[in-house]
């Protein structure tokens, strides 16, 4: 498909620079494929859904993988992508026509690394100098990694070591938050606990791809970075049978969507997972693990923006989305949130 079928114009003020207070204070719009739309709020999700349903979380939890040096004389930003071993990691580069194979970027606060390998996507791989686990090397010399639209607003700072975390957030390895899990607070899982809406737990540790544009003019040529994930085979089992009973598995989030959907056979059955996943779903696919979708609002022309429109159908998000920027939602990181249930 061309990508320019899932453009749209986004006002530059609908662009939220800091999450609402409370969190699930965000606006909530509630869209059906049949094109029905209602504005509510996060806080009214219990009553969108049904007993027995059950709500997915990505319990990763995003590093500090921003890094900033110098080779020589040269500035050199890094933002970590993708572990792939103990000491190497794939990294996004700024600056990186003034680095070479070999050259040692001195990130300060004693880490360095060489740069190891260029990838064919123009990523490097980074070895990290040392004994130390990197994750601590990041805790001294590292940055939140927030996303580039906001980052280029404004100056990254210690309120987002907070804001920039869910609630869930327990497994180490993310570059990017689950954002749609933003929203959620202990008041809104209590209603939900009384709703008798249940919820698990897998995880993806979502790489900085995910803010990758596509910049190919069809879809067929664009090639996702992967990403890894686990799905424990008890949480898989409990889904399985949720849907079996005729309850609804609701994805909070387009990451725990695509790892479910990568987990899943062609006949629905949910199966444990570990390993990495590039799966890329845009219009024509078959959905076969999930039934709804809680998630925020996203880029013009993105693969996150293709998703949602397979779900939905494009010209219902694209009206949908016409709708969030006339009624002044916020979107993408630190905005509102969109309640999918085709």
């Amino acid at each position: 498909m061309k990508t320019d079928l899932f453009d749209f114009d986004l006002p530059q003020e609908n662009i939220a620079l800091r999450p609402v207070s409370p969190r699930d204070a965000a606006r909530m719009l509630c869209v059906r494929s049949d094109g029905g739309m209602a504005d509510k709020t996060v806080l009214d999700l219990p009553d969108m859904l049904e007993p027995g349903d059950i709500l997915v979380f990505n319990d990763t939890r995003v590093i500090p993988a921003q890094l900033t040096g110098m080779r020589g004389n040269a500035t050199i930003g890094a933002t970590l992508h993708k572990r792939i071993d103990l000491r190497r990691w794939q990294a996004f580069i700024r600056n990186a026509k003034r680095l070479k194979i070999g050259d040692i970027i001195d990130f300060g606060h004693d880490v360095a690394a060489a740069a190891e390998e260029r990838l064919a996507d123009g990523s490097f791989i980074l070895a990290f100098a040392g004994d130390e686990p990197v994750e601590v090397l990041l805790e001294r010399a590292g940055t939140m990694p927030l996303p580039p639209y906001i980052a280029s607003k404004r100056d990254v700072d210690e309120k987002d070591a907070q804001d920039y975390q869910t609630r869930f957030a327990r497994e180490k390895g993310a570059v990017a938050a689950p954002t749609a899990a933003l929203h959620f607070t202990d008041r809104l899982m209590n209603k939900l606990a009384a709703r008798g809406i249940g919820h698990e737990m897998l995880t993806l540790h979502v790489g900085a791809g995910t803010f990758m544009p596509v910049k190919v003019d069809d879809t067929d040529a664009h090639q996702m970075h992967s990403e890894w994930g686990r799905i424990d085979a008890d949480v898989a089992q409990r889904l399985n049978t949720a849907r079996a009973n005729g309850h609804r598995v609701v994805a909070v989030g387009t990451t725990s969507l695509r790892l479910l959907e990568s987990a899943a056979s062609q006949d629905g059955v949910i199966g444990a997972y570990e390993g990495d996943t590039d799966i890329f779903i845009t219009p024509g696919y078959n959905f076969r693990a999930i039934d709804g979708l809680m998630t925020n609002f996203h880029l013009p022309k993105s693969t996150l923006f293709m998703l949602v429109s397979a779900l939905m159908g494009r010209e219902v998000m694209l009206d949908a989305y016409a709708h969030a920027i006339a009624q002044n939602y916020r979107f993408y990181s630190y905005g509102d949130s969109s309640l999918l249930l085709p």
